[in-house]
């Protein structure tokens, strides 16, 4: 049975270039402390490491020169998202396409359900900072995190901690004020909101704007908190029979409530939008057939790229101090759900 390849280490280099291991540390560790060095002595040192394909431990470089150009990428999801319909995808596009720009490489730390989560967040000090996301904030690991000194970037809007944490999200207040403006300038003035129950500050920004949208224009609001399992036929026609002429829908990652919402309609033989209009707050993931849902665009390609400049500025000594919370705007898209009320 063949053994397996050794991974070379210092002390291999030290015998293939003849000089001590001490030598080869200041060779590879970039000479920082000024050790006088012949050319020819650092140049044999670089050889004998390229013939060996010696590539140095990324934990033992992190702990002396702190810095080794990786960041990590802490997910919440139970797998790395591929489908791209999800809407982590374009997210972590994003977040590749720019540290690629910048020189950087990535390590993708997941979530596993059988270890706490301040064991698991405690690994990402592997690298050099690191961006999370997920719809919630594990408050105490987190914030253990960031006392260290340990720099980190949330993609999504947060609040936890007093506001502290450094992120880059969507301005869901003013997307979703447009949406309502948009439905109240085409006659709409009896309107249904459908939100998921759980709480997390883009679901109260999205309905923020709701409501500040509906009672700035007289509008009459009703928020149904729903996670999707309980809508039925009979409650879209209850609501049409009340003069509801416009529905609005969160988006979440999951698309529950949006896609129930969308087959009630189906099953109550409602049209849409020749019966009721319908918007969501965002785009829902995997379209349904028939016509463009109105709503608007969540960035979020741009946010997983913008998220990787804020923490490679958190990163660097030498930039200036950067605004650590970022909201970036949400394009408008007109879709063909909308319709004036006849």
């Amino acid at each position: 049975m063949s053994r397996a390849r050794r991974t070379p280490r210092q002390a291999d280099i030290a015998r293939v270039a003849g000089v001590s291991q001490a030598t080869v540390s200041v060779v590879l560790g970039g000479n920082r402390t000024g050790v006088r060095l012949s050319e020819r002595t650092r140049l044999r040192v670089l050889e004998a490491a390229e013939r060996l394909g010696y590539v140095p431990d990324p934990v033992a470089t992190r702990l002396a020169s702190a810095r080794n150009n990786l960041l990590g990428v802490y997910t919440f999801t139970p797998a790395f998202p591929i489908d791209v319909a999800d809407s982590y995808y374009p997210i972590l596009a994003g977040v590749e396409a720019e540290a690629a720009e910048l020189g950087q490489d990535l390590i993708m730390f997941t979530a596993s359900s059988a270890v706490p989560d301040h064991t698991r967040i405690r690994r990402t000090r592997l690298a050099d900072g690191c961006l999370f996301l997920g719809r919630h904030v594990p408050v105490a690991a987190v914030g253990d995190l960031m006392a260290s000194g340990f720099p980190i970037v949330y993609i999504g809007r947060r609040t936890e901690l007093g506001g502290t944490i450094p992120y880059v999200g969507a301005d869901y207040v003013s997307a979703s004020a447009e949406v309502v403006t948009r439905l109240v300038g085409a006659g709409h003035r009896r309107l249904r909101y459908l939100r998921e129950p759980d709480e997390a500050p883009s679901s109260d920004d999205r309905e923020r704007g709701v409501r500040t949208a509906a009672a700035d224009a007289g509008a009459a609001l009703t928020v149904v908190r729903t996670d999707g399992t309980d809508l039925t036929a009979a409650d879209v026609t209850t609501w049409l029979e009340d003069g509801v002429t416009a529905l609005v829908v969160e988006e979440t990652d999951t698309g529950a409530v949006f896609h129930a919402t969308w087959r009630a309609l189906r099953e109550a033989g409602v049209s849409v939008p020749g019966d009721v209009s319908l918007a969501v707050l965002g785009r829902p993931p995997g379209d349904p057939p028939g016509p463009e849902i109105s709503g608007f665009e969540v960035p979020r390609r741009e946010m997983g790229r913008a998220a990787v400049r804020l923490l490679a500025s958190l990163l660097d000594p030498a930039a200036a101090d950067p605004s650590v919370h970022r909201l970036l705007t949400c394009p408008p898209v007109a879709g063909a759900t909308i319709a004036p009320v006849s």
